[in-house]
């Protein structure tokens, strides 16, 4: 799950901070149960002191320091053992004087050898929705708030059905897509249609969705896209390189709004690099478009058009512009 370098900079700057003031909290309470109970704070006082005497007698007379620290061993159980009675005896948590990191199977640091930790990952997940959300609507987009009252019941023959019945098929299509992200067998998406007819919304309740599983999702336009991709070309911008790695390796790219971009030969070849690159590792990708699928046929490449065609479920969003319908509601 390669995440940005910035959301894992931010999500592990997040984590020493929840570890810090975890830490903080355990100090307030451990002094706060001193002044309470003196005892408590002798016992701990002991436990350190015991072990240590024992090693440095040992050592200054030069015998076998083995037996002495049996001896502390044992006397400490006992302090224990003294301490979890007392803690118990007022109500609190045997261990309550026993520092328990947030995380037991890291002990806070983020990583178990070179894999990231579940807490690590969740942090990540968090700090990724974000900064989509900087971009796309995540706190309205989402599958539960899609509203098919915009689309009409009434029949068309020219899609053989209802807008509101086809659009009830892409909500279902999208909704497994994200519910069901990283099993196998799944189909790239291909949403076409007119402007203002739900392709975005339905791109933001995916990336949320697959985002709140931990997947690493990137959602981009293309006009961005392929500007990255000049960008690395022409040596313009030294990040831009990375900005392409994270187009090819994350889990989920959302492509939003092809065919908005200038077409060149560069923006051929990048959007090829893009589509087969993932098809290759399968990694899946979202692309919206206002193109239908004989538009790209026409725009792109054969080997892009072939690529589309074949590796990718078309989904097709049919009505009125949504946009114009909210203004004339005053919405």
């Amino acid at each position: 799950m390669p995440y940005q370098g910035t959301v894992i900079r931010a999500a592990t700057q997040q984590l020493r901070t929840d570890e810090q003031r975890h830490r903080a909290e355990f100090d307030r309470r451990r002094q706060r149960l001193y002044r309470q109970y003196p005892r408590l704070q002798e016992i701990d006082r002991l436990l350190v002191k015991t072990v240590r005497d024992a090693s440095m007698t040992a050592l200054q007379q030069g015998v076998d320091p083995m037996p002495a620290l049996q001896r502390a061993r044992e006397e400490n159980q006992a302090l224990q053992q003294e301490r979890g009675i007392l803690l118990t005896e007022h109500g609190y948590d045997a261990n309550a004087l026993t520092y328990q990191p947030l995380c037991p199977l890291c002990n806070d640091r983020g990583w178990r050898g070179s894999e990231m930790c579940e807490c690590l990952r969740e942090r990540c997940g968090r700090e990724q929705i974000r900064n989509l959300s900087s971009m796309l609507d995540l706190g309205n987009q989402s599958f539960d708030t899609f509203d098919l009252s915009y689309y009409s019941r009434l029949y068309d023959a020219t899609i053989g059905t209802s807008p509101r019945q086809q659009m009830e098929l892409v909500l279902d299509v999208c909704y497994a897509f994200g519910d069901k992200f990283g099993r196998k067998g799944m189909e790239n998406l291909f949403l076409t249609g007119a402007p203002g007819l739900g392709k975005t919304f339905l791109s933001a309740a995916i990336a949320r969705v697959v985002s709140e599983k931990g997947y690493s999702v990137v959602y981009d336009s293309a006009v961005n896209v392929f500007a990255r991709f000049e960008a690395d070309k022409f040596g313009r911008d030294e990040h831009a390189k990375d900005d392409i790695e994270r187009y090819l390796t994350c889990d989920l790219m959302i492509l939003d709004d092809l065919g908005s971009e200038m077409n060149s030969p560069l923006v051929q070849t990048a959007l090829y690099q893009l589509i087969n690159t993932r098809l290759l590792h399968q990694r899946k990708t979202v692309i919206s478009s206002n193109l239908s699928m004989n538009d790209i046929t026409k725009r792109y490449s054969p080997q892009i058009a072939s690529r589309l065609g074949g590796d990718y479920t078309p989904l097709y969003f049919y009505g009125d512009d949504i946009r114009r319908q909210k203004r004339e509601r005053g919405q």
